[in-house]
């Protein structure tokens, strides 16, 4: 039953796709696209060094490879590192899974000023468990096999080995209660663990341009290049500056 609900998800996704294609094309011209000319030289963020981990909204799966991390990159002047695959869970023990990645592809060597990680959309797909939030703060009580522990192994990790500030962010979807939920337990973790989290899902405005203009958005959750230029690096760039400037 589980496999069949998600080649129907699937299925409907490429459908969704294929209707949308004008738009992916007109919301993929190049005069979208992260442009160094536009740097920022002025920029608070300049400089500073900043891992992304995440899946397909983080790497960009429909908007050529650029994401928020490329705007970022090149428009502020950040110095990013992107830990992205598309089509990932927090949860889990295969390579994949952004606790195995991010303990195998990132370097404990790199200075990092700061840390952002996707609250990912695709746990649910992949019937992951929940799991409950532990009253510890030790990384070897985590269990990663569920996505609260897998979130809270990696809000440890960071901070044995940065210490540096924390942020997970939510992504536009169309209306669904079991990211929904997923959400009101990130905010329970962020009074435990004192991170923060940058709410694109919860953000009115921004949703409200993803709807308004359809060349912004491949489908419920993926942006083309313009709409990373014009919902998600806005966001970001203000809450980044002021985590990082506070």
């Amino acid at each position: 039953m589980n496999k069949l609900r998600t080649i129907l998800q699937t299925t409907g996704t490429l459908i969704s796709l294929i209707k949308n294609t004008p738009n992916i094309i007109k919301g993929n011209k190049d005069e979208f696209r992260p442009n160094e000319s536009y740097l920022d030289k002025n920029s608070n963020l300049n400089n500073k060094r900043i891992l992304f981990l995440g899946s397909s909204i983080t790497y960009g799966a429909a908007a050529k490879g650029n994401s928020f991390v490329e705007f970022l990159n090149k428009e502020y002047g950040v110095d990013t590192i992107k830990e992205a695959q598309s089509g990932t869970t927090l949860a889990g023990k295969q390579k994949s899974s952004y606790v195995e990645r991010l303990k195998s592809n990132v370097s404990t060597d790199n200075k990092l000023d700061a840390f952002v990680c996707q609250l990912s959309t695709n746990d649910a797909r992949f019937n992951k468990p929940i799991g409950s939030i532990s009253e510890s703060y030790s990384i070897n009580d985590f269990d990663t096999e569920t996505i609260i522990g897998a979130i809270e192994f990696i809000i440890s990790y960071i901070k044995e080995n940065w210490d540096c500030p924390i942020v997970f962010y939510t992504c536009i979807r169309d209306k669904d209660p079991y990211y929904e939920f997923l959400i009101n337990k990130l905010l329970e973790i962020k009074n435990k663990w004192d991170i923060h989290i940058i709410d694109v899902w919860g953000d009115k405005i921004i949703n409200k341009l993803a709807k308004d203009d359809k060349t912004m958005m491949a489908d419920d959750a993926h942006p083309t290049q313009k709409g990373y230029r014009y919902l998600y690096t806005p966001i970001f760039s203000e809450k980044l500056n002021d985590i990082l400037n506070d």
